[in-house]
């Protein structure tokens, strides 16, 4: 059996490669991945599925138009061109970084297998490859949940991970789940004209937005694609025209639903099982993720690992790029400063989902803040896109902008969004969270451009029942 040592050990390529900085140029780092190289964000998550989004939006364009007075038509949709435009762009990323941590660095070792920890601070590799570090991170990510259904096998049955490259466009698709991936495909896959039934066992989409925007998203989408809500796929056959019938219980019983290809979106789980966390006697959550502390650092027995991280989908919450990200810079300090650690921060943390229509989010519910301060204390603000300059622009008459704030002291406790650039107005709300800013200084202390859409958030937050201060900015 090999044995490799080595001063960083890194499982994982997505925002663990990030890591490798100069520091390490002299010292020995391995980097275990068993899948493609650049991890689930580059390869089969946001960058790909952002850059179907926005030829699906073009797609739908006459709809828009025929709003505004103008006829326009979508004659045809490329899929194998947009495909194929996407993966030759992605593809070679992926291929150079790993040829450039394989080939180019002499003080880098990569080990393109699935490994399994054996101790505190080293793994096994499937060949019996054994890596010891002085400093271990686990950047293992995460991989979408299958759950038990008969038929889940079958050749047609896809995973984000595989339906972006499918050799042409599905005619009918079955979505099965009602989180941001299933909502970003059925907009994805309606907008280039497939014919979209999304099968969901709740009672509205996207439970975790504030449920009066997740009320208006499930309206809007059920009017630009088939939805079934109280409704679980129960098994999934093949059928006699290539594609399946999958059998769907609803509120009306069950009923037989043809479609050319599943995507199964129904949420991902993190991979500590995969690198054997819990036998290594790592502390693992109840949801499966790994056990840290404020510096990222592994918790075993409640007491940090010394000299043991772990980042990412395999031990956050918020399964999301940018806190990733975050996080290996979090690390990437610790590890090279152990006398100076830092802390992750986990406020204010966005999300936005690129359905049709776009959303966004940043900290707490309406229905959070009052279990947390009380019903007394929270105010709020429901400001419609429609009633603002660039909303007439826009004939727009459902999207939304909301504020959620503590009336007592015009702290901003979460914003919810959804329409046009939901992910970019809601950004001036994530800085004044950020950086302790009160709902009406952030109104009055800048000007805002008229009249611009961002109007949308200065009117949200002047519309709060908050503080004015005893100087007030005009």
């Amino acid at each position: 059996m090999t044995t490799l040592r080595a001063d960083l050990a890194i499982i994982g390529s997505g925002s663990g490669n990030s890591l490798i900085t100069p520091f390490w140029d002299d010292r020995r780092v391995v980097i275990a991945e068993k899948g493609v190289f650049g991890g689930t964000c580059l390869n089969v998550g946001c960058i790909p599925t952002k850059m179907f989004v926005r030829p699906a939006t073009l797609a739908r364009g006459p709809e828009e138009a025929a709003r505004l007075g103008v006829t326009q038509e979508t004659t045809a949709v490329d899929w194998v061109g947009i495909r194929d435009r996407i993966f030759g762009r992605i593809d070679p990323i992926s291929a150079a970084g790993e040829r450039y941590r394989a080939e180019e660095l002499e003080n880098v070792t990569l080990v393109s297998q699935e490994v399994r920890l054996d101790g505190p601070r080293a793994f096994v590799a499937a060949d019996g490859t054994r890596v010891e570090a002085e400093q271990l991170v686990i950047a293992a990510g995460s991989r979408a949940v299958l759950p038990e259904i008969p038929g889940i096998d079958l050749p047609q049955v896809h995973t984000s991970d595989t339906v972006m490259r499918l050799p042409e466009l599905p005619r009918r698709i079955l979505i099965i789940g009602g989180g941001y991936i299933a909502c970003e495909f059925a907009g994805v896959f309606s907008g280039l004209g497939s014919e979209v039934l999304q099968v969901h066992r709740g009672d509205r989409l996207l439970r975790r937005i504030d449920s009066e925007i997740s009320d208006a998203f499930t309206v809007e989408a059920a009017k630009r694609w088939g939805l079934q809500l109280g409704s679980t796929v129960e098994s999934i056959a093949p059928a006699a025209g290539g594609g399946v019938v999958a059998e769907v219980a609803g509120p009306d019983g069950v009923a037989s639903v043809e479609a050319d290809v599943v995507l199964v979106a129904v949420g991902r789980r993190p991979n500590s099982d995969l690198v054997g966390a819990g036998e290594a006697g790592l502390d693992v959550l109840p949801d499966g993720r790994i056990a840290v502390d404020e510096f990222q650092r592994v918790l075993s027995g409640g007491a940090p690992v010394d000299g043991v991280y772990a980042l990412g989908d395999v031990c956050s919450e918020a399964q999301l790029k940018h806190v990733a990200n975050h996080e290996a810079r979090v690390v990437a300090h610790n590890l090279e400063h152990p006398e100076d650690l830092i802390a992750a921060r986990h406020e204010a943390i966005p999300a936005a989902v690129f359905s049709d229509p776009e959303l966004a989010q940043v900290g707490l519910t309406e229905a959070e803040a009052i279990a947390q301060i009380g019903a007394e204390h929270v105010t709020t603000k429901t400001q419609k896109y429609g009633d603002t300059a660039y909303g007439w622009a826009l004939e727009d008459e459902t999207s939304l902008f909301k504020v959620i704030a503590d009336r007592r002291s015009g702290k901003i406790l979460g914003a919810h969004v959804m329409g046009y650039q939901a992910s970019n107005l809601i950004q001036v709300v994530i800085m004044a969270m950020s950086f302790g800013i009160d709902a009406f200084t952030a109104a009055r202390g800048q000007y805002w451009i008229h009249p611009a859409l961002m109007e949308v958030a200065e009117n949200a937050l002047l519309g709060l029942d908050v503080p004015q201060g005893d100087r007030p900015l005009l």
